[in-house]
């Protein structure tokens, strides 16, 4: 019986064969997008698994008010394991470091140097392809490469013993390589140095130091231990206890953080870049499943149009004895054969679309033909899909009477009407959600890219000051001076895109002695101001004319508010820094020094004296000659290090890449969604136009203008998709408002782009109806009345 069950769903299918290809392309499409999506949605699930204890390891976290950060101080490491039984390893690591790499004459400027103590590689589950894992991070001159790293300075040679020297001072030896580092790992890096090679050259200061916070410490715990939320705090408070004991007055707070939730969590300032983000992950899933179920909602429209060519042949099978489950089954099995053909259809587009996939999404995913566990997943879906869709359809046409049938009685072959406009209004409300979404992301990834800042990002290069330039910062800004090119210059300290300081170290007058607010800090130069044009609300900038600007220091608003001072009475006020009693000259208008996503902090300005980063303003037209300058003044000074230059403009664009993706893919997933629901509005333009043929040719008998016919036939779908708007605008404002809850600067939600995305649903409908409206519209009356 499933033999002529699957030979009749394969007649049918060649028989009616535009049914049949929108059929499955909306199947195949619906399935291959949802496929996407739950791909995406692993790999963003999967970060860190990979580690063998993933599930016991946790990143040591911390709050001071509402300043969240990934960072804690290097002296806790050695204090916790020993105080903690329940901890039974802990590491630390760098932040990735900027360095010279030395190789023969090959030279380059690596970014992703970490440092790590010697129990790194127990903790974590890194391969090591060549060398000893015991013993590869003990000495402080040893190094640990990646393949790619090793192939890139060596070649096909081994490079176990070879050296590397770094910053033109030390040599370090390969003492191990590591296979090339997961894509799905929060740490990214190519080199590993122990960490005792910074404490040789600081000595106890890192190794005991309890006030700086610079590093990221990881925490194995105990297989026994409790690792249920109210065990978790526990520790918690274990940890803040002892660190306490070292700064009693310092109010802070501890969390440890599981380590395959960092990834999704990317609230933690200073911390490592890369981050998802668990909103997007459960944006997308919800969006795989509205494209499943507009693919289900579209396969049983488009099966109850057709319902009127199938209702003798369930009258004669039911007249020859089968019974109402076997029509069921029959139908189930036809619908489950089609979303089986769409499955392989999908299949096959998912693995020849997956390359351009990866390039969208910024992803490594894969499928694996021998991955079981995935196929057979997806296989189920498949099964489940056609089991879903073809429920009603099959029970619909299942209860035909045959008599009615037979006698050509049947006055409604469409079946529930309140269920059939019901499937319409749910496809019309994911349409419509998705249409507002696509706006609001456009419009909230434009208001970023043009948003004012607070100073003028375009036309603003730099280059990093590296070895000598540290030592020749005067010989530096002679040259910059000298070059009319270059001439524009400023000196700062760090990057405006990567602001990494924070400091309760402070006191001004009136002060609360329970107040404890972050405020990070920059060192500029007097050309600061001028450079990035930024607006002095009050006071002055820095200036060589007085050489008391040492100990004095510019704020931002923020840092006024804060201080529960005014901009016009700021200045002249007393404030001390970080050890340096001193007076305030300005007050600068608010600037962006961190991601949008963030708000604006309090700032500290200070008079720039070491150096860090060379900002050069370029004139238009003469970007690519001043760069040429750049490179002559560093080849001039400090000829053992390459030059290296980018643009802020770019660097900020950078920031929000993840953004720009997550909306590339939304853009894309929006329009199949949208595409799925037109098959489906169709299917069901269709089965009204069939069911009404009769109607129709009595009204143009009558006198009805083929105006008249498609307006009788396009208000029917007006009405439905009008009763989506009113579902639709409150739930699309609460999902793009919660998703803009995530930017601390956004666009306002104004009616228009619900208007948009009303108008938007509303047009394409009209112009899927249009088709079938017209075409029964101008049809021959005399064909559809021959047998009255």
């Amino acid at each position: 019986m499933l033999i002529s069950y699957i030979k009749i769903a394969f007649r049918n299918l060649v028989r009616h064969k535009a049914f049949s290809f929108i059929n499955i392309a909306g199947l195949a499409i619906g399935m291959a997008c949802s496929i996407f999506i739950l791909l995406w949605v692993r790999d963003e699930l999967s970060y860190d698994q990979f580690h063998e204890n993933a599930h016991l390891i946790y990143r040591l976290t911390d709050n001071v008010g509402d300043f969240k950060a990934a960072v804690t101080p290097a002296g806790m490491a050695e204090e916790l394991i020993v105080k903690m039984p329940v901890i039974k390893n802990i590491t630390r690591i760098s932040k990735n470091q900027h360095a010279l790499f030395e190789v023969g004459t090959q030279k380059f400027q690596e970014k992703r140097l970490m440092y790590t103590d010697s129990n790194f590689l127990q903790m974590f589950s890194f391969r090591l392809m060549q060398g000893n894992l015991q013993t590869a991070l003990l000495s402080s001159t040893n190094i640990l490469i990646t393949q790619d790293m090793a192939r890139k300075y060596f070649g096909s040679d081994n490079p176990l013993g070879k050296l590397i020297r770094i910053d033109n001072k030390e040599n370090f030896k390969v003492a191990g390589v590591l296979e090339n580092i997961p894509a799905n790992s929060h740490l990214q890096f190519d080199f590993i140095i122990p960490m005792s090679a910074i404490e040789n050259k600081e000595g106890d200061l890192i190794q005991h130091s309890w006030g700086n916070f610079n590093y990221y410490t990881y925490l194995q715990l105990d297989k026994n231990t409790d690792l249920t939320p109210p065990g978790i705090q526990k520790l918690n408070t274990e940890i803040e206890k002892i660190y306490k004991k070292h700064s009693p007055e310092f109010k802070i707070n501890f969390h440890l953080q599981p380590l395959t939730a960092i990834h999704l969590n990317p609230g933690l300032q200073i911390d490592q870049p890369g981050h998802g983000n668990s909103q997007y992950v459960n944006i997308f899933f919800i969006v795989a499943l509205f494209i499943l179920a507009v693919a289900c909602i579209n396969f049983m429209n488009l099966a109850t149009a057709r319902s009127a060519r199938r209702a003798k042949e369930v009258g004669l099978r039911k007249v020859v004895g089968a019974g109402r489950f076997q029509i069921i089954g029959q139908f189930l099995g036809e619908s489950v054969f089609i979303s089986l053909i769409g499955f392989i259809i999908a299949t096959m587009l998912v693995w020849l679309l997956l390359p351009l996939f990866n390039e969208v999404a910024d992803k490594k995913v894969s499928i694996h033909m021998l991955d079981a566990k995935l196929f057979l997943s997806l296989f189920a879906l498949a099964l489940v899909i056609g089991l879903i869709s073809g429920i009603y359809p099959a029970i619909y046409l299942s209860g035909f009477k045959p008599v009615k049938v037979l006698k050509g009685k049947l006055k409604s072959m469409g079946g529930n009407l309140v269920f059939r406009n019901t499937l319409v209004v749910t496809q019309f409300i994911v349409s419509i959600v998705l249409l507002v979404g696509t706006v609001v992301i456009y419009r909230q990834l434009h208001f970023i890219k043009d948003m004012n800042l607070g100073f003028e990002k375009r036309n603003l290069v730099y280059t990093r000051m590296t070895g000598d330039l540290w030592n020749k910062l005067d010989a530096l800004k002679s040259e910059l001076k000298q070059n009319p090119l270059t001439s524009d210059y400023s000196i700062i300290s760090d990057l405006p895109t990567e602001l990494v300081t924070g400091t309760v170290d402070i006191n001004w007058e009136g002060k609360d002695p329970k107040s404890q607010v972050v405020f990070p800090n920059i060192d500029v130069d007097q050309n600061f101001m001028h450079v990035f044009q930024m607006k002095l609300l009050n006071g002055r900038g820095f200036s060589n004319s007085f050489q008391s600007d040492s100990a004095r220091f510019i704020v931002n608003e923020k840092a006024v508010k804060a201080m529960g001072m005014t901009v016009s009475n700021a200045v002249g006020k007393p404030l001390y820094f970080q050890g340096t009693q001193g007076m305030i000259i300005g007050v600068v208008k608010d600037f962006n020094f961190k991601p949008v996503q963030q708000p604006i902090d309090p700032l500290i300005l200070r008079s720039n004296r070491w150096g860090g980063y060379v900002f050069v303003r370029t004139n238009t037209g003469n970007t690519e000659a001043t760069i040429k300058a750049l490179e002559k003044i560093n080849s001039k000074l400090n000829p053992a290090y390459p030059f290296e230059f980018s643009f802020l403009d770019q660097d900020l664009a950078n920031l929000y890449k993840s953004e720009q993706r997550i909306g590339s893919l939304f853009n894309i997933f929006a329009i199949l969604a949208i595409f799925i629901s037109c098959l489906g509005l169709y299917g069901l333009s269709a089965f009204i136009a069939e069911q009404r043929t009769k109607e129709i040719g009595v009204r143009k008998v009558l006198g009805a203008s083929v105006f008249n016919i498609v307006y009788l036939l396009s208000s029917t779908f007006t009405r439905v998709i009008l009763i989506a708007i009113l579902i639709a605008i409150p739930i699309s404002w609460y999902a793009v408002h919660l998703w803009l809850q995530g930017f601390a600067y956004h666009v306002a939600i104004g009616w228009g782009i619900f208007a948009i995305g009303a108008f938007a649903a509303l047009f394409i409908a009209w112009c899927t109806v249009s088709y079938e409206s017209v075409k029964s519209a101008v049809a021959n009356p005399v064909s559809s009345l021959r047998s009255e």
